[in-house]
């Protein structure tokens, strides 16, 4: 099952090497991971997804929790929880394919008319892959996307 995974870490050097370090060490694959600091410049918050079964999961917690730097982790897939991911898009620019990007909710970033132009989408991991799965691939020259990060609903927040 897949997992997203909220870590909030002193920001320091070496730190996501040695969370990458841990899965690496015991096979776990990080499947998406974006890291940036908070509102707090000495703490910086990691969102990661991985796929395991729930004994996994809790032994990757459990190691992510035996790290110095490592002030919480918490599981937010089974909370009410939103996840948003960032697509760019840069495609040939012909027929309808920009307008059909901007009737996806993209925002059009850059465009030289009849040549090629950027789309940007923020959205979700399932909306995104839509988006491309209805692009034909021969108009994609290239395309870069985050994981998602992701967030709790409600008044609480995930903080130090």
């Amino acid at each position: 099952m897949r997992h997203t995974i909220t870590i909030l870490v002193e920001n320091e050097f070496g730190v996501l090497t040695r969370i990458a370090g841990l899965f690496s060490a015991r096979g776990y694959n990080i499947e998406t991971l974006n890291v940036a600091p908070t509102l707090d410049e000495t703490v910086s918050r990691l969102t990661l997804v991985t796929y395991g079964d729930e004994k996994i999961i809790e032994q990757i917690k459990k190691q992510l929790n035996k790290l110095i730097p490592v002030i919480k982790v918490e599981d937010i897939s089974y909370t009410v929880h939103l996840e948003r991911g960032m697509l760019m898009v840069k495609a040939i620019d012909a027929g309808d394919l920009r307008e059909k990007a901007e009737q996806a909710g993209a925002n059009i970033i850059d465009h030289e008319a009849g040549n090629y132009f950027i789309a940007e989408f923020a959205g979700t991991p399932e909306a995104l892959d839509g988006f491309l799965a209805s692009v034909d691939d021969e108009y994609v020259i290239e395309s870069t996307r985050t994981g998602p990060v992701g967030m709790r609903r409600g008044s609480k927040g995930f903080v130090v």
